[in-house]
């Protein structure tokens, strides 16, 4: 037996292995932030924590699996299962596989799939996340009588074995297991402990290993480890954990497709039999060849190059990494990230040099956290090419802080290969949702400025008589979203009050558009993804977007989505959201406030569903005189004057239609593009107007932006009171048929029934276009004091077609 105690974890925790002559060259040791086992054991031949000649890899695997086939015999290596474990033996338990010849290999996963049903599941008592399940595309996998493989990367206590086997000997007994493991670090006591285990269960129970060895814990292990960790992370503000070198970019890597083979499993998360190996082994020359050409493995020159896994993902990129390193044209290492925490430390005696953190990229099921790439930094890597499932290709994978932006901040060349995620036969396929809407094919406004993700209901006909739809809408007949208005055409004298008022009212809309965007950058994200709320949102988005390039240089994603009053947010929007883009990052955008229904909506729709937890419902708005949201340009009830018109100012585009017969499961909400109309449109005269005063406001936007930000905006829901009591005094039952403000006025007078309006006693301009609509509409209007707005619109709150004259005016107030 050797032992030696010269290494960093030796000299500061006491920690000690003792073992044959191969495990010195087999292990290392390290400490890590895990409250049931202070230090790990670190592989050199795994390819997990230490970068490593890939076919070293392999073959430690392979070998093994060359000793086990002698074991079993050519009969029942024929008939036996290979089970690997989660995440660190995936690749091992394939290598073990490929020397057995043989037999399919499975691996246990920490990933649950939908429509594939766990055929098994356990614990692993020390490992930093514990539930494993089993998920074989089939069935019948595991519930043979020939012997079932387990292969661990270590064997120390024996736990995570006898939690295997116990669980799965009561659902498919059998009379031969075979434990397999690079090193078997039990102590006496454990393997007594497995010795009777087999006893009981009436089994026969082989372990073989690699080498052997213990390892000496001190009294106070724990304690002592846990101290050690904090000591050295609270001590490095600037460490090898989290610095930067000098490639990182924005342009973090390049992407090489490789022609993995149509059907076949990226690995053995359910199931990996000998045809689909030699499936792999057919294809993996033409994929070398591409990896080498991306890396410039084909060029002069020796290239130092690391194929970088992703956690459960070993054996698919390990066999990559061996066919590169196979064509002679790199010095080619393999290691894989890892979600387990582990100290740094900078030592030639400690094995775990540099440590790179960032965020979980494959939406997993335990929530959010930190990953790890270790030994990867300071490696004096040429290039790293990072092999990932597709189901790992996220925005969080290409986010400033996550793996991709990492590496490129310690190695030049970046290349990403992503491999098709395998789903069994019969599980349920997600159909990819649709990509966005854009000018000019829909809508008029340029491309660039808005993604719609809505569906493109151009051909349907949906709109009915304004009389048709109140009586629908009030009698319960139908839903407001179900139909769309006749839209409204503006004469010649309301065209002319429309520029009247964009005139006057410009450079007021764009110091608010300026302060909401500052707010914006400031507290929300400094590079926040705008989602407006089509359609009364969307030129407040396109404005913004301008405000945030002009002012900053900024071109920030601006898409419109459709939320409608009591039917929610469209999911299928956010959930095209959450895959493209990191949720912290959108920030809702609207026109205006009112009595803040949509806020309350927005908030309830993201409450009930748990996978949009990430997304923040509160909506920046141009204009809060309702006092409903704390991020906002002003609180002033002014005529914003995209608010005098409906499709002709907002890129031609109607209202957003929810109807069952016409929105599917996979669809976006829809809409309508009104191409009748381009003659009409001043949507990108508006835009250009405020713009155009951005330079004239930009000392005042400073000003009150930073006044903003020091004043306490809880919203005090004043809006909502005055609704309330207007309700009340009027006698109206339905709170939704009060429309307060001039934004929410006004589009009563277009596209619903009025009734009355109520203007705050000496309101001056801003009313001009409602007074001029409620003439046109013969509705009254009558000045009250009071009023938080400058306006409400009452619509008729007993319709029927009775309710109007022969002309279609509303009747008189009573």
């Amino acid at each position: 037996m050797v032992e030696w105690s010269g290494t960093w974890v030796a000299k500061r925790l006491g920690v000690e292995l003792v073992g044959d002559e191969d495990l010195s060259g087999l292990l290392g040791l390290a400490l890590r932030r895990n409250p049931k086992r202070a230090h790990l054991l670190v592989s050199n031949v795994l390819g997990k924590h230490v970068p490593q000649s890939p076919s070293v890899v392999w073959r430690a695997g392979y070998e093994l699996g060359l000793c086990v086939r002698e074991l079993l015999g050519a009969r029942a290596a024929a008939r036996a299962v290979v089970l690997g474990y989660a995440e660190t033996a995936t690749g091992l338990g394939h290598s073990v596989a490929d020397g057995l010849a043989l037999a399919p290999c499975l691996h246990s996963t920490r990933r649950p799939v939908d429509g594939v049903a766990a055929a098994g599941g356990f614990e692993e008592s020390h490992s930093h996340a514990t539930s494993h399940l089993l998920l074989p595309e089939d069935p019948q996998l595991l519930s043979g009588q020939g012997p079932l493989v387990l292969v661990d990367d270590e064997f120390s206590t024996g736990n995570t074995v006898l939690n295997t086997i116990r669980d799965l000997h009561a659902r498919y007994p059998r009379d031969h297991y075979v434990i397999v493991a690079l090193v078997d670090m039990r102590s006496p006591e454990d393997r007594d402990r497995l010795t009777a285990f087999a006893t009981e269960i009436g089994a026969r129970v082989d372990l073989i290993a690699s080498a052997s060895g213990t390892v000496r814990l001190p009294d106070g292990v724990l304690e002592k480890g846990r101290a050690l960790v904090e000591e050295f992370e609270a001590a490095r503000s600037e460490s090898p954990l989290h610095s930067s070198g000098a490639h990182g970019g924005t342009a973090y890597a390049h992407r090489v497709d490789l022609p993995w083979p149509a059907g076949l499993p990226d690995g053995g998360r359910h199931g990996f039999t000998p045809a689909h190996r030699a499936e792999l082994e057919a294809a993996l020359p033409e994929m070398a060849a591409r990896l080498a050409d991306a890396v410039g493995a084909t060029a002069p020159g020796r290239p130092r190059v690391l194929v970088l896994g992703f956690e459960e993902l070993m054996y698919a990129p390990l066999r990559l990494a061996v066919a590169l390193e196979e064509l002679g044209g790199a010095e080619v290492r393999y290691s894989t990230t890892t979600r387990s925490p582990v100290l740094a430390v900078d030592d030639p005696g400690y094995a775990i040099r540099t440590r790179l953190a960032f965020p979980a990229h494959d939406d997993p099921a335990d929530g959010p956290g930190e990953r790890y790439a270790y030994n990867v930094a300071g490696n004096g890597f040429d290039a790293v090419i990072a092999v990932v499932d597709s189901a790992a290709d996220t925005p969080q994978l290409h986010a400033p802080d996550g793996l991709l932006a990492q590496l490129a901040a310690h190695i030049p060349h970046v290349v990403l290969a992503v491999l098709p995620s395998y789903v069994p036969e019969g599980a349920p396929m997600p159909e990819p949702l649709p990509e966005p809407l854009r000018g000019p094919a829909f809508s008029s406004y340029a491309p660039d400025e808005v993604g719609w993700l809505l569906k493109d209901l151009s051909g349907v006909e949906l709109e009915a008589p304004t009389e048709e739809r109140e009586e629908a809408i009030q009698s319960g007949g139908a839903h407001y979203a179900e139909s769309l208005p006749v839209e409204y055409q503006p004469s010649p004298q309301y065209q002319e009050l429309f520029r009247a008022a964009l005139d006057t009212s410009a450079a007021r809309i764009a110091q608010a558009v300026g302060v909401v965007t500052e707010t914006v950058l400031a507290e929300r994200s400094p590079r926040p993804v705008l989602v407006s709320l089509a359609r009364a949102g969307t030129p407040v988005g396109v404005l913004m977007r301008r405000w945030a390039k002009h002012r900053h240089g900024l071109d920030l994603p601006h898409y419109a989505v459709s939320i409608v009053r009591g039917r929610g947010i469209d999911p299928n929007a956010l959930r095209w959201l959450a895959a493209h883009h990191d949720p912290a990052d959108v920030v809702f955008v609207d026109g205006w406030t009112g009595k803040g229904a949509i806020t309350r909506e927005l908030a309830a729709a993201v409450r009930e569903f748990p996978e949009f937890a990430g997304f923040d419902p509160e909506i920046a708005v141009l204009a809060d005189p309702g006092s409903c949201v704390r991020t906002y340009g002003t609180r002033e009830d002014f005529l914003i004057p995209s608010a005098c018109l409906n499709s002709t100012v907002s890129g031609l585009i109607s209202r957003t239609v929810l109807r069952q017969d016409l929105i599917g499961p996979g669809d976006f909400h829809g809409a309508k593009f009104y191409r009748d109309l381009a003659g009409a449109d001043v949507s990108g005269d508006f835009l250009d107007a405020v713009a155009a005063r951005f330079d004239e406001v930009a000392s005042d936007v400073d000003r009150e932006a930073k006044a903003l930000r020091d004043a306490d905006r809880t919203p005090s829901w004043e809006g909502w009171a005055a609704v309330e009591r207007i309700s009340e005094e009027y006698g109206i039952q339905d709170v939704n048929l009060v429309k307060p403000g001039v934004g929410e006025t006004t589009r009563v007078l277009l596209r619903r029934v009025p009734w009355k309006i109520l203007a705050g006693r000496g309101a001056g301009a801003d009313l001009d276009h409602v007074r001029l609509l409620a003439e046109q509409r013969g509705v009254p209007v009558e000045e009250v004091d009071g009023l938080p707005y400058s306006c409400v619109g009452l619509i008729h709150p007993q319709y029927t077609r009775g309710a109007t004259g022969a002309d279609g005016k509303a009747v008189a107030a009573k």
